[in-house]
């Protein structure tokens, strides 16, 4: 019998030993000045949040003066009723899920990286983003309501994972993680058809509007009812993945070394897909399709406080916010219409990837 894995020291001593921490800057590579330099950043970003929270939430075409927003925050009621319905009912829940959001979307992506020892490994993988598409469009297709069509957005993001499982179960190849990879490469190219398809057979001038603007995401209609749901199935999501972050760096480790410290290897995968999928399926839900933030966010993160999937979550999910929460405010700021959070995440997205892979190769 192999003996157990002990988290709190096994899991940075077997990233290191299988060469799981890639180049970084020069300021991480001791190990005692990572220990100490982690939670500076995990500090700097939590303060960058704050502050940018606040901003979005004075910002826009109905400007809130800071001081405004600090009295209303700390329930000092002389503030216009006006001022008080756009912070509560309007910016509020959006700023929220924003950070939700971008917090549930770079977890997960570092979560399938780790799982799939795959650098380009992100919540679309296993057809997540396109099962809640198809599942939402459809719901737009026969005019169902906004509750249910985030709700079959959510059972479709659930579906294709499972589906992805069941064939990835059927192929005949050895490396099961290869074989999670192929089928859901293939149910996602699916899933893009059957989309395109609805697409053209919908009304031209009501629906298809309504799914083009839902396929490129939006937190324009966010109530504090959908932040509720949201959060809620996010924070289902995240819970696997904050209770196995230790043991997630012995996936770095090949399947027989990881079976000799004594972990469940399939066990251990399923719960980091699950919560991935899960909170995934709810960000898909809420908001639409926003690419790229699970993507990047996790490579900018590994850059700032190396591999170990326990440094690495915190602050991939404190960047993500960021991130996702200054996108949307830029998003809603720039012009006399809204710019959806899908295509500035894509103009930010691929620059940003292109610069840390440079980065990566040069350290």
């Amino acid at each position: 019998m192999g003996r157990r894995f002990s988290p709190g020291t096994d899991s940075a001593r077997y990233a290191d030993a299988c060469g799981a921490h890639p180049a970084r800057p020069a300021n991480f590579r001791s190990r005692s000045g990572e220990a100490l330099t982690w939670p500076w950043v995990a500090g700097a970003l939590a303060l960058a949040l704050l502050a940018s929270t606040l901003y979005a939430l004075g910002s826009g075409r109905f400007h809130l003066p800071l001081d405004d927003v600090l009295r209303m925050l700390a329930g000092v009621q002389d503030a216009p009723s006006a001022a008080q319905a756009v912070l509560w009912q309007i910016r509020g829940p959006r700023v929220l899920a924003a950070i939700v959001v971008g917090a549930a979307l770079a977890a997960s992506g570092a979560a399938l990286q780790s799982v799939f020892r795959n650098p380009l490994a992100a919540p679309d993988l296993l057809g997540v983003s396109a099962g809640a598409a198809f599942g939402a469009v459809l719901g737009i297709f026969f005019g169902w309501s906004t509750f249910a069509i985030q709700a079959s957005a959510f059972v479709g993001g659930l579906a294709a994972v499972a589906l992805v499982y069941a064939v990835g179960t059927l192929l005949p190849l050895r490396d099961r993680t290869l074989s999670l990879v192929l089928a859901g490469i293939a149910i996602g190219s699916m899933l893009g058809a059957l989309i395109a398809l609805v697409k053209t057979l919908a009304d031209p001038y009501t629906q298809l509007p309504a799914i083009t603007f839902w396929l490129l995401g939006s937190f324009a209609s966010i109530t504090a009812v959908d932040l509720v749901l949201l959060a809620a199935l996010a924070l289902l999501g995240l819970v696997p993945l904050a209770l196995m972050r230790w043991r997630a760096d012995a996936l770095a480790l090949s399947d027989d070394e990881v079976r000799a410290l004594g972990l469940r290897l399939p066990m251990l995968r399923l719960a980091l897909v699950c919560g991935a999928t899960l909170a995934t399926s709810g960000t898909v839900a809420a908001a639409g399709i926003i690419g790229w933030i699970g993507l990047v966010v996790p490579h900018a993160a590994r850059l700032m406080v190396g591999s170990s999937f326990a440094r690495v979550l915190p602050v991939a999910m404190l960047l993500g916010a960021l991130l996702m929460l200054v996108i949307d405010t830029l998003g809603r700021s720039i012009g006399q219409s809204e710019v959806p959070p899908g295509v500035l995440t894509a103009l930010v997205g691929a620059p940003v990837l292109f610069a840390l892979m440079l980065r990566r190769s040069d350290a």
